[in-house]
């Protein structure tokens, strides 16, 4: 009786194996796409803890003070993680900018752009407060 099934049963196990391998093909084609979500709606958290740590020992500020866009635009490029790209603008008190030169790594190839926006005292013996405008997106 066993000899007489075997054929039916191989069958049924090459439609089992199909509809597994179909599945995960389904499965994992949702996946890169629930991934770039989730890493786009945390960018704005990731600007704020940037530019908190570069302010942690007052190095944002002395660098906003003495005019080093050059130096700003490296420790965010440095600081950020790979594949993302920013655009920072500094403003004074009277939200002026004050920025000379372009604190950026590049366009925005992403329709979503995520905003940060930190106020930042200097440390110099006379008070100056700076707001940062800094915009993230996720290259493409």
């Amino acid at each position: 009786m066993r000899n007489e099934n075997a054929g039916q049963i191989r069958i049924i196990e090459a439609v089992f194996a199909v509809f597994v391998i179909f599945s995960a093909f389904a499965v994992t084609a949702n996946l890169p796409a629930a991934q770039n979500t989730s890493r786009s709606d945390n960018l704005s958290s990731v600007g704020l803890q940037v530019l908190m740590k570069l302010d942690s020992d007052g190095s944002l500020g002395r660098n906003l003070d003495q005019g080093h866009w050059t130096v700003l635009r490296e420790c965010l490029t440095l600081a950020i993680p790979a594949g993302i790209s920013f655009n920072m603008t500094v403003y004074d008190e009277q939200m002026h900018e004050v920025n000379t030169a372009v604190i950026s790594n590049g366009g925005f190839g992403s329709q979503e752009v995520s905003f940060t926006e930190y106020v930042c005292a200097s440390r110099d013996l006379t008070l100056n407060c700076y707001a940062i405008h800094l915009y993230l997106a996720v290259t493409q």
